[in-house]
């Protein structure tokens, strides 16, 4: 593992005290991280995590972080309870293998965000619980959650009487474009975000350094699911991970992992269909009000994957 500092420790804030409201400054296709065992449903937009890449929250008594990477383009939502103790984390400022290192402000304990693991400190060896999160977009989240909230940003200004949040909060301070202009290029790390560092290589063929990966890790096995691969293959997977009978669905560049209900799926687009009603890929439930049970599981880009996994992690390798 390859650990550099890039910028001083909290350089990119987190948020502590995140505070939630039915207005959204960004975009209706924009990507939101989902906590639905709350009520009401948060949603946490990945273009604030861009700019924050950690926000510290509590839902229902728990205490959780909603973590993101840019560069690995990773999502995690992690309990941040860690033998008894709960633990606050901000950006250490450094990269392990081109991942975000969290830091606990408690012990000052490093963790990979891409893996949970405590790396160095106090805590070395730990691993933070992975929570079952799924990621849709902002116009689909409204719809799914009529009654569901969302981070409210913390860059550009104070609101005012009568001002919209979209007045109020300049979308500027919350721009995509960078990372986006990142996602689409053929570069990835540290040097494909910022033109730092060495320019790293890719030299297999079977799946792409930038392909998003669906990745399940379950006592001593790991194994991701390359999305392109499961739209390839008609967007439904049957699989063991660990012991655990899982199905894995892929629709319109979405997708989750579920344990396996016993019954088969087929998908149409941008949805699942299965045992007489239509399934949402990303958070399971169904047009008839069922919901099946989430397997925890965080989405990434490959290289991150088979840097913390090794090239045999994949589905089907």
């Amino acid at each position: 593992m390859n650990v550099r500092s890039v910028l001083p420790r909290d350089a990119i804030p987190s948020i502590d005290d995140p505070t939630f409201g039915r207005g959204y400054v960004g975009e209706d296709d924009d990507e939101v991280i989902v906590v639905d065992d709350a009520s009401p449903a948060r949603a946490y937009p990945v273009r604030i995590l861009s700019y924050h890449e950690i926000v510290n929250d509590a839902v229902g008594g728990r205490p959780i972080a909603v973590t993101w990477c840019p560069i690995c383009w990773s999502a995690a939502v992690y309990d941040r309870t860690v033998d008894g103790r709960t633990l606050t984390f901000g950006t250490s400022g450094k990269l392990a293998d081109d991942a975000l290192v969290m830091y606990d402000r408690e012990t000052g304990t490093e963790w990979q965000q891409t893996t949970g693991r405590a790396i160095a400190g106090e805590l070395e060896g730990e691993r933070l619980r992975t929570l079952a999160a799924p990621i849709t977009t902002w116009e689909r989240f409204a719809a799914e959650y009529p009654d569901g909230v969302v981070l409210q940003p913390v860059r550009g200004g104070e609101a005012e009487p009568g001002r919209s949040a979209r007045d109020a909060y300049d979308i500027r301070s919350y721009d995509m474009g960078p990372y986006e202009r990142y996602a689409r290029s053929d570069e990835f790390g540290l040097y494909g975000m910022r033109g730092e560092g060495r320019k790293r290589t890719w030299d297999r063929k079977d799946v792409d350094a930038k392909t998003v990966v669906l990745g399940v890790e379950r006592d001593d096995e790991a194994v991701g699911y390359p999305i392109d691969h499961l739209e390839a293959v008609g967007g439904v997977v049957t699989d063991s991970v660990g012991g655990l009978d899982v199905v894995v669905f892929a629709a319109d560049g979405r997708g989750g992992v579920f344990e396996d209900p016993g019954f088969a799926f087929e998908t149409s687009p941008g949805t699942v269909r299965g045992d007489g009603a239509t399934w949402d890929p990303t958070t399971g439930r169904s047009s008839d009000g069922r919901w099946l049970d989430r397997v925890p599981a965080r989405r990434l880009f490959a290289f991150a994957w088979q840097d913390a996994h090794g090239p045999d992690s994949f589905a089907g390798t």
